[in-house]
């Protein structure tokens, strides 16, 4: 792709050195074409499949964000190196911390994702895409700022969310203008979707006086209550959650309800920088990370089907270390069939499905912590323990007290 020559010079005519730079570029950038695009074909559970994958993927786009920064001006000279392209590199590398967030659960990840997607917006790598007769490329644009709209969201950057949203809006409405495109509508709901996300948090609660208080989500120095008399710690650790979320008509942004959003959150600590702990920021090193994990493994599944439960919930009981808790928070809307059931007529929904209380009864053999959030909680009122192992069923209210109904209705209006 030599293809930037000025006047009648040819190959041959360009130095070696600088046609050997063009060359290891062009490999560096199909190599991580080729490792990213492998990602999607990775099991979605077990902890261990994938990390040296990833770990491969990370080490070649260090390689490229390097190699691209040292030789910028033989690039643009020779290669043809536009912005857009190197904005296209960062944000796939904002996808691989946000990514590895996911796999790891470690929050400092979020950070790093969130350096890459603000490093993008401001050295306007894509500002020149606009000018370009090229619909797939503003698609590319569009759904950079989907992204870092969502990493922005986890780490409680609702300030900054809503100005992304308003760029966000007024680069859909220039799409929409210049190209007649089917997906128009995709993208409003887009924007639909993230403005009610905006709308519903922060989290809004209650206190002894029935009076409203903003708090946070995630687990802070200092804010853990203090165990009771007699609590012995490091007994149980609680190492794996299922986050599930298959509400009708919940407020969502992407496949993250707002329920499986503060649920998440509650199970982590506050994230730390990473550039603080190594000596090279700007680098792709997932291996320097913190010693300890602090936070337990998560999986985040958006109206799965009960074979996909079934596959990630078997997954987290094989590899459930000893001495650990599962933890299953399940938000769904309640079923009330008509007929007779062995569970007092009362199941869950679950994409359409029906998922008894007595589907978990296998993954009582290990300790077990279940958190239904539903009109029909009290379906796991009985929930059986037959094995012996410790379990814990915390089950949400079905109606709200008829005390704070109105000051509900306050929260409801606030939110």
């Amino acid at each position: 792709p030599l293809s930037v020559m000025t006047g009648a010079e040819t190959e041959d005519d360009i130095p070696l050195g600088e046609r050997k730079t063009v060359t290891d570029f062009c490999y560096l950038l199909d190599k991580s074409k080729q490792l990213f695009n492998g990602l999607r074909d990775l099991p979605q559970y077990g902890h261990k499949q994938w990390q040296s994958y990833f770990g491969r993927t990370f080490d070649v786009y260090t390689k490229l964000w390097k190699f691209q920064q040292q030789h910028r001006q033989v690039l643009d000279s020779r290669y043809g190196l536009k912005r857009w392209q190197i904005g296209e590199v960062a944000s796939k590398i904002g996808q691989l911390y946000y990514h590895y967030y996911l796999r790891t659960s470690e929050t400092s990840y979020l950070n790093e994702a969130f350096s890459f997607y603000s490093a993008i917006r401001q050295r306007s790598y894509y500002f020149q895409v606009n000018k370009e007769d090229r619909p797939e490329l503003v698609v590319k644009k569009l759904r950079y700022y989907a992204r870092y709209i969502v990493v922005c969201l986890l780490l409680n950057k609702m300030d900054l969310v809503k100005v992304l949203v308003k760029e966000l809006s007024e680069e859909i409405e220039d799409y929409t203008q210049r190209f007649n495109t089917e997906d128009q509508l995709e993208w409003n709901l887009v924007l639909q979707e993230v403005a009610a996300f905006v709308e519903a948090d922060p989290v809004v609660v209650l206190n002894d006086n029935n009076s409203v208080v903003v708090t946070s989500n995630r687990l802070q120095e200092g804010s853990v209550p203090p165990l009771e008399q007699g609590m012995v710690v490091g007994q149980l650790v609680l190492a794996d959650a299922l986050i599930i979320g298959n509400c009708n008509n919940q407020v969502k942004f992407s496949e993250l309800t707002i329920d499986m959003f503060r649920m998440l959150q509650a199970l982590e600590r506050e994230p730390v920088n990473l550039a603080t702990q190594t000596s090279k920021q700007g680098t792709l090193e997932p291996n320097e990370k913190p010693a300890k994990r602090e936070n337990p493994h998560k999986y985040l599944l958006y109206k799965p089907t009960f074979s996909q439960l079934f596959t990630f919930l078997s997954a987290s009981f094989k590899e459930l270390p000893a001495n650990s808790v599962l933890l299953v928070y399940l938000s769904a809307t309640g079923v009330f069939p008509t007929g007779h059931s062995d569970y007092e007529g009362k199941m869950q929904r679950m994409s359409k499905r029906v998922l008894h209380p007595g589907d978990l009864f296998p993954f009582t053999r290990k300790p077990l912590f279940v958190i239904v959030d539903s009109s029909n909680s009290t379906a796991y009122k009985n929930f059986t323990n037959l094995f012996g192992q410790p379990l814990v069923c915390l089950l949400s209210p079905t109606v709200y007290p008829k005390s704070v109904q109105g000051v509900i209705s306050l929260v409801m209006t606030m939110c």
